[in-house]
């Protein structure tokens, strides 16, 4: 399947613990839904979360070694990726989550394992400037997985004013203003929210417009409403909605959580009952009512992604190595397959290139 008006192009960060060789390129046939066989788009250790800059010619990844990031030039055409630049952290474990601000000058990325938040300068041609850091310290309740900070993501705010940034560990979301001319975070007014105790905020995503934001909770299994505060990047709680299926008892971690892009449905993933539940959005006020919750096609729902046309979703899958496609009903949220399947080792984020 060639890459043309009919299909659209996909990136998949991974772990290379077994016979994964670093991220992978792979297509989507936008009648079927079909997906193509993968190839290597670049060589790298663990580039397990991946983000691409506003006009999608660069591409970053966090990496094992010792480094924040690393950088690649996109060929958009063929999904393959060129080294371009890597900057060293000297903190020791790979950080786990990365996204670039609206102008992709400044990327902030997260560090679960040190408890740590960046924000990283962005130059021409993929350089990487010297990461500027923020530390958070404590402890929540859970008694293994909240015996300190674990930092699982950093988010721009829209206008990329703000960076918000998600505490698993500390059951905080936190609120960052951005410095644009020193590249650094500077802590907000009031400085975070609280999560319920044992939630474990993971990711976040924005609603249309920027007036709702969507938190994910990896502990308790629920996303929560948030109302967006644009004058000081604060949040103000809403609602709260259960990710699991009606009845399911077992061991269960939520993961990704999505906006489609006409504002109208969030889509959130959850390992152990390997599900992706649909939610309608509703506005004016933001609130959340289920929609479906269906099998996501495979084991260990890492991550997913939904194409900018809204028409396709597709997830990673890291305990089954698949990655499946799901088209969308644009009027109802729904999703119907999986229409396409294909193996990657250990898949863990995925991103359309187009």
């Amino acid at each position: 399947m060639g890459q043309d008006a009919a299909s659209l192009r996909l990136l998949v960060g991974t772990y290379t613990k077994g016979s994964s060789k670093g991220i992978y390129t792979l297509s989507i046939d936008t009648s079927t839904g079909a997906l193509s066989a993968p190839a290597l788009a670049a060589g790298a250790p663990n580039p397990t979360f991946l983000a691409l800059s506003p006009d999608r010619r660069t591409a970053y990844a966090v990496c094992a070694g010792d480094q924040w990031a690393s950088s690649f030039k996109v060929d958009g055409g063929s999904g393959a990726l060129t080294p371009l630049s890597q900057r060293e952290s000297g903190t020791g474990p790979t950080p786990c989550h990365i996204a670039v601000d609206p102008s992709g000058h400044i990327a902030v990325a997260a560090n679960y394992h040190l408890g740590l938040a960046a924000a990283i300068p962005l130059g021409p041609g993929g350089a990487l400037g010297a990461p500027r850091v923020v530390a958070h310290s404590g402890r929540g309740p859970h008694p293994t997985r909240q015996t300190t900070s674990h930092v699982h993501s950093a988010n721009f705010s829209p206008d990329g004013r703000f960076a918000l940034v998600c505490d698993l560990g500390l059951d905080r979301i936190y609120t960052y203003r951005v410095d644009r001319d020193g590249i650094r975070l500077e802590a907000g007014d009031p400085p975070h929210v609280e999560s319920a105790p044992g939630a474990g905020p993971r990711h976040l995503a924005f609603g249309a417009g920027g007036r709702h934001a969507y938190v994910i909770n990896e502990l308790d299994n629920t996303v929560v409403a948030y109302d967006y505060l644009p004058s000081n990047g604060g949040l103000v709680r809403l609602q709260a909605v259960s990710l699991l299926p009606a009845g399911y008892r077992g061991e269960a971690t939520a993961a990704e959580v999505r906006v489609h892009p006409n504002g109208r449905f969030l889509y959130g993933s959850c390992r152990g009952p390997d599900t992706i539940s649909v939610f309608a959005v509703h506005e004016p006020t933001g609130t959340l009512s289920p929609v479906e919750t269906l099998p996501c096609g495979g084991r260990g729902p890492r991550s997913f992604a939904v194409s900018a046309d809204g028409r396709w979703l597709v997830c990673a899958h890291q305990d089954s190595g698949t990655v499946s496609s799901f088209r969308i009903d644009s009027a109802t949220g729904r999703l119907s397959g999986p229409a396409g399947a294909a193996e990657i080792p250990m898949p863990v984020c995925v991103v359309f290139l187009s």
